[in-house]
């Protein structure tokens, strides 16, 4: 499928599956919609974390089809599935936006680590979460994100397991690309960023670590979830973690070197 397609077997309700895997030569984002009253504020820690909130795209107050992101893009219908917050808590999951749209309300787009997964799958980097179609494991930790405005929080990562070799590579590759999170913030050890049981991730599906492999985690743009959590404001939409939008952007455009 292009992701034109695959955006719109999801308006239409044929696709809500983790979106891993799909489209591969191309951009995935993470969504944050929020009031304008806090968009400026919400920029500002975007800026400040960079690792985990790198910005593809900002649109106008109440714009839902931001052109940069891709042709005939609806942001209401587009993604497979919505966590809606209230107050800072999860308050329901939707597939759909269009009764809570709102003039005033502000979409920023984030860049993804599935976006770089292809060109790890063309290195002949395995990926167990996409072999065994499952989301990928994503933990908080005791990351401290720089704060903005009532935005703060621990930073989130998303893990992968591999050879040492394999990770060698991963960062290589990676690090040209920090529009989608660049190279991973650690390996190895999770206990030394805070992850109790790595068996347990807060966000998505657990995937066995085998006995010579490292877990290696990047930032994640699911960041901005935590940071909605201790902002309590009274209504902020996120995409779903894994359940991400895929855009027109091709993933060769965004390399930094």
């Amino acid at each position: 499928m292009t992701p034109l397609e695959l955006r719109h077997k999801v308006r239409s309700g044929e696709f809500r599956l983790p979106t891993a895997g799909y489209c591969g030569e191309y951009a995935q984002a993470n969504l944050v919609i929020l009031p304008q009253s806090q968009a400026d504020a919400f920029l500002l820690f975007c800026q400040r974390n960079q690792r985990a909130c790198p910005l593809l795209a900002v649109g106008e107050p109440g714009q839902w089809n931001v052109g940069r992101l891709g042709e005939d893009m609806d942001l209401r219908t587009d993604t497979p599935g919505y966590n809606i917050y209230r107050g800072g808590q999860l308050a329901e999951q939707a597939y759909a936006l269009h009764e809570l749209w709102r003039d005033d309300l502000v979409v920023f787009a984030i860049g993804c680590s599935f976006s770089f997964e292809q060109m790890l799958m063309d290195a002949g980097i395995r990926l167990r979460h996409i072999e065994q179609r499952r989301n990928v494991a994503m933990y908080r930790t005791n990351i401290l994100n720089q704060s903005a405005g009532p935005f703060g929080g621990q930073m989130v990562v998303s893990m992968r397991p591999m050879k040492a070799a394999d990770a060698i590579r991963a960062i290589q590759i990676t690090s040209r690309y920090p529009a989608v999170h660049g190279a991973p913030v650690h390996l190895g050890d999770p206990a030394t960023i805070g992850i109790a049981d790595i068996h347990r991730p807060d966000y998505g599906d657990p995937v066995e670590i085998m006995p010579d492999e490292l877990p290696v985690f990047w930032a994640c743009g699911v960041t901005p979830q935590e940071a909605i959590r201790q902002a309590k404001l009274p209504l902020a939409i996120t995409h779903q973690p894994g359940y991400m939008l895929v855009t027109d952007i091709r993933n060769a455009s965004l390399a930094a070197f």
